[in-house]
């Protein structure tokens, strides 16, 4: 009989909107135990803490016994400051995307975790989108991709631009699928609602020639998730809110009838749907199955990769990677901003 598992306890800092999220996943999840969520406003603390029958604290080291593995889910100014003990002490750390406010907090994450010889996962949960790991299985070498993010004004995240907020899911994807150094980056944004950038645009040029149009917005009325990629071998469109997928490539007959394309008459063909679909095009689509949490995914995959039974599903470095890229954006924004 197979031994089960020793239950992981488990943290969560910051009471939020995401914290909540978390702090529920845990909570079902039989090999882990949510022993306590850490807010400094005690109130929300103690409110999240009476849903999942835990403990209430305003700080990580009063939680008695200790913790195996913390979800930090606080703003992003303050995710160096709550994951630099932790990881130095050995405690493994999930922390929410993006890792920091800077490179320089990053590295100094990045040093703790080495200190501690502990995990540090990023929490870029839409690689557990299934659409996009069904995606990935398929081979693609895109040499255009375009990219819409778009989102109505949520009052969350106010401490970073559009940029660190949105667009940064779709420059780990981004990053994943083309898997190329970035060469270049052009951007311009605009702030309506806060102090940063509330909607952007990058032309981003990677160092294999692929070039990328990404769009993020928190000021739009409807919601879209959406990413196109074109290569030579064909093209896909992802709808990441709809987990949805449409492919189309080069079918069997295609080389053979490409030669004689230009010279068919439209009016001797029966059925052009018909003849276009059958062996010319092979189009594909991808559904992926209802009910499944990208979030508790990849908090099931932290907790495997803590057990040493998995691997990291976003390494500390590749959250860095993803950060640089969007300093890089905002860098280039910097000069084409405009303000309301």
């Amino acid at each position: 009989m197979s031994k089960e598992p020793k239950k992981l306890r488990a943290a969560v800092v910051g009471a939020g909107h995401l914290g909540k999220i978390h702090a529920r996943i845990y909570s079902e999840i039989p090999h882990a135990e949510l022993v306590g969520v850490v807010d400094v406003r005690a109130d929300k603390a103690k409110a999240l803490a009476e849903i999942y029958k835990t403990n209430a604290y305003d700080k990580i080291t009063d939680i008695p016994g200790g913790v195996d593995v913390v979800s930090v889910a606080a703003t992003t100014s303050q995710h160096a400051e709550i994951s630099i003990p932790l990881l130095r002490s050995g405690i493994a750390v999930l922390v929410e995307k993006p890792i920091a406010a800077s490179l320089e907090e990053a590295d100094a994450m990045l040093a703790a975790a080495r200190d501690g010889k502990t995990v540090l996962s990023v929490g870029h949960s839409e690689r557990f989108n299934p659409i996009i790991r069904a995606v990935h299985e398929i081979s693609l070498k895109p040499r255009f991709a375009e990219v819409h993010r778009l989102a109505p004004f949520s009052f969350r995240s106010q401490d970073v631009g559009v940029v660190l907020d949105l667009m940064i899911h779709d420059l780990d994807l981004l990053l994943r699928i083309v898997d190329s150094p970035i060469a270049h980056v052009d951007a311009v944004g605009g702030s309506l609602f806060t102090n940063s950038e509330d909607i952007a645009n990058a032309r981003v040029r990677f160092e294999n020639g692929c070039v990328a149009n990404i769009t993020a917005s928190r000021a739009s009325l409807e919601p879209l998730r959406r990413m196109r990629f074109f290569s030579p071998e064909g093209y896909i469109s992802i709808d990441l809110q709809k987990r949805y997928a449409l492919l189309v490539k080069k079918g069997p007959r295609f080389d053979a009838e490409r030669g004689r394309l230009a010279g068919l008459d439209p009016s001797t063909i029966p059925d052009a749907r018909s003849f276009v679909f059958s062996g010319l095009l092979d189009v594909r689509e991808v559904r992926s199955p209802e009910g499944e949490e990208p979030l508790r995914a990849e908090i099931e995959a932290f907790l495997a990769a803590v057990r040493g039974s998995g691997p990291n599903p976003c390494s500390g470095e590749e959250g860095r990677r993803a950060l640089e890229a969007a300093t890089r954006i905002m860098d280039a924004m910097d000069r084409q901003i405009w303000r309301g």
